[in-house]
């Protein structure tokens, strides 16, 4: 956990969507002393209801100007659908409310939006970053220390899924009008719900942007339900990618180098369990060093590093540049499975 001071009183969250993520945020508000919980938003009534009587929230909102005007905020955490992503952090940003923004991931919807909302967030001396919690995690830090060391050699290639389709039910059961995931007018689709970890992570891992993409899709009812996505990267590197909603639960991914090889078993949703990072190199060929991590929230350490940043001036792990580059990836992945062909991303 961060050795950075308290600030003098606890930062103040406001909530914008009072959904299935929203609930992991208020969960880590409740863990941390450098943080309250003081207000929520949300356009279903009954959402509001249900989500402040479950946090103990009395300040609740049915529209984001009605926070603004009344709540005393210091940190926005937006996790409304990604659609409204880009129009909702700008909103914040030109209000001069707020001290910081915590963006769910999608960023936004397009390269263009991502250009809009950082412009608006440094135009207002806003902190604006993504919420990609397994950066925070020790387990994704150590990996990368790791291979920054040069403990698997030059890093050739990275292997990552992330499949939901555990439960066994069928296409016919992904309905849109059921779950925002599945529905095209509120942002969903595999690309923006699941893929997005899985580039973001080999981009951080490579620490570089890839030149060329090539998609497929698994076509749902109105949404991509599944992908397999290529990201290729200077000196013949590349990212192999596959998702679904479909497949069998999978979270896995592998770092391949020169000299040795790192996989993570449970990389993205490990909320609350314990995890390893296994290391093979030459002098490990059959048993691998394992490196193991107690269960930990993701949640509570993404905000504290945002609150770290607040208090010190830090810069944070992922600014809105980095978020700029991945949606110029997922522009070109929606252009490369509508053209059929591989696409340059420039």
């Amino acid at each position: 956990m961060s050795t950075a001071p308290l600030p003098t009183r606890p930062y103040r969250v406001g909530l914008i969507g009072a959904g299935g993520i929203a609930r992991a945020h208020a969960g880590a508000c409740a863990q941390m002393e450098s943080v309250e919980l003081a207000a929520i938003c949300d356009v279903s009534p009954e959402a509001l209801t249900r989500f402040g009587d479950e946090f103990g929230v009395a300040s609740r909102y049915l529209g984001v100007d009605a926070m603004l005007a009344e709540a005393q905020i210091d940190v926005a955490v937006i996790s409304n659908w990604g659609v409204h992503h880009a129009a909702t952090g700008i909103r914040l940003a030109q209000s001069r409310r707020v001290k910081a923004i915590l963006c769910e991931k999608p960023f936004t919807s397009t390269a263009a939006e991502a250009v809009a909302l950082a412009d608006a967030a440094r135009a207002n001396g806003v902190l604006l970053a993504e919420a990609f919690k397994f950066r925070h995690h020790p387990m994704h830090l150590q990996a990368k220390a790791l291979i920054d060391a040069g403990a698997i050699g030059q890093v050739m290639s990275v292997r990552s899924t992330f499949c939901t389709g555990g439960n066994g039910a069928g296409p016919e059961m992904r309905k849109p009008e059921q779950n925002w995931r599945f529905n095209k007018a509120q942002g969903g689709g595999s690309i923006y719900d699941l893929a997005c970890y899985c580039i973001h992570h080999a981009r951080f891992v490579f620490d570089a942007e890839p030149l060329r993409v090539y998609a497929a899709r698994q076509p749902g009812i109105e949404v991509d339900d599944g992908a397999a996505v290529l990201l290729e990267f200077s000196g013949g590197r590349s990212a192999h990618i596959s998702v679904s909603f479909g497949t069998w639960d999978s979270q896995y991914a592998e770092i391949g180098g020169t000299r040795g090889q790192l996989r993570i078993d449970k990389a993205w949703n490990n909320e609350n369990m314990a995890v390893a990072l296994a290391h093979w190199t030459p002098d490990h060929r059959n048993e691998p060093e394992i490196f193991s991590y107690p269960a930990t929230n993701q949640f509570v350490l993404q905000l504290q590093h945002l609150c770290d940043c607040l208090t010190t001036g830090a810069p944070h792990r992922i600014p809105p540049e980095n978020s700029i580059a991945q949606m110029r990836v997922i522009d070109a992945i929606f252009e490369s499975m509508t053209k059929g062909r591989s696409v340059s991303i420039g």
